[in-house]
């Protein structure tokens, strides 16, 4: 005879497996006590140093006063944001943020990606190493030595690159006064700088590659060629899309270092952008609210980029952030 479950009872089991998966993952964390103690300090840290100081955050919606501190100054809402939407220089400023942004994840990611799959294609160990070398020496000189070396090159009067030009017969460029080079002088030389440091963890994920792999397909008669595009590169496509999404999350986030370096009266037009904008107004101009609505902003779209790239990568690949 068939028994019948009366309808209250139905959702019984399921808070019972839920109460016991509860139960298991706490004594998991109670087996394995040893081992969160070791990632303690870092919460602590991230908790400490990372999180406690966006309560700062609030003064981008106040009229900050030092002297009133953080919790004593009086709240004006969006006026922040409002006077950044209507100053002149709003989509001078965020034009050449986004443009600069792009640029350099459209020409500094693929370069990595390439530099890797040739630097892993050198049979000779000892030659690879030593080329691996020469390519990551310049991650590690500091911005003002790049824009040294960039001002000693290509300056108008005197620079290596004018000679060069006089010598082939050609007119000299302003390179670096002209505001129409600025962004391909500034996006070319963090290319440069970074691309043999950004191919380490692409040169990580092809060792990781099993050589299995390429034996059989040589065994079946692929050329060199055929087995980066077949092996190499479908190896590396998780990477790809991981490095790319926290790329687009940053694209807003140009660097302050060295286009400050580089800025000057004449290159303005193409040269100012939101972290640039920023300096002025808080540090210089000591206006801080304003400094930080601008900063906040900047922060905001930088984080619906990445989560919106985030979801198109969930939705045409099985890789994502989250």
């Amino acid at each position: 005879m068939e028994q019948t479950v009366p309808s209250s009872s139905k959702t019984y089991p399921v808070k019972k497996l839920s109460g016991q998966r509860w139960k298991n993952r706490w004594k998991g964390i109670k087996r394995n006590w040893d081992l969160y103690m070791l990632i303690l300090p870092v919460i602590v840290f991230f908790i400490l140093f990372e999180y406690v100081p966006m309560y700062g955050i609030q003064i981008a919606f106040k009229d900050f006063f030092v002297t009133k501190g953080i919790w004593g100054s009086p709240w004006t809402g969006f006026e922040h944001f409002e006077r950044f939407f209507e100053s002149f220089y709003f989509w001078r400023i965020l034009t050449n943020t986004f443009s600069i942004g792009v640029f350099q994840i459209a020409a500094g990611f693929p370069v990595p990606i390439l530099l890797a799959l040739m630097v892993h294609e050198i049979g000779r160990k000892s030659f690879q190493k030593w080329v691996q070398t020469i390519l990551y020496a310049p991650h590690f000189l500091s911005t003002v030595i790049v824009v040294g070396l960039m001002m000693i090159f290509l300056s108008q009067e005197n620079g290596l690159v004018n000679h060069v030009l006089a010598w082939l017969g050609l007119e000299p460029i302003a390179f670096l006064t002209h505001p129409g080079w600025f962004k391909s002088m500034y996006v070319t030389s963090g290319v440069w700088q970074q691309m043999g440091w950004n191919s380490i963890i692409y040169l990580a994920a092809l060792a990781g590659i099993d050589p299995h792999l390429h034996e059989a397909a040589q065994m079946d008669g692929a050329s060199r060629l055929r087995r980066i595009w077949h092996i190499n590169i479908p190896g590396l496509r998780p990477t790809i899309i991981i490095l790319l999404i926290l790329n687009m999350g940053t694209v807003l986030g140009v660097g302050f270092e060295k286009i400050y370096l580089l800025q000057n009266s004449l290159n303005m037009q193409a040269s100012d952008v939101i972290s640039t904008h920023v300096y002025r107004s808080g540090i210089l101009g000591a206006e801080y609210g304003f400094s930080a609505a601008v900063g906040l902003f900047n922060s905001l779209i930088n984080f619906v980029m990445l989560v919106v790239v985030n979801a198109i990568a969930r939705k045409v690949s099985e890789t994502s952030l989250w």
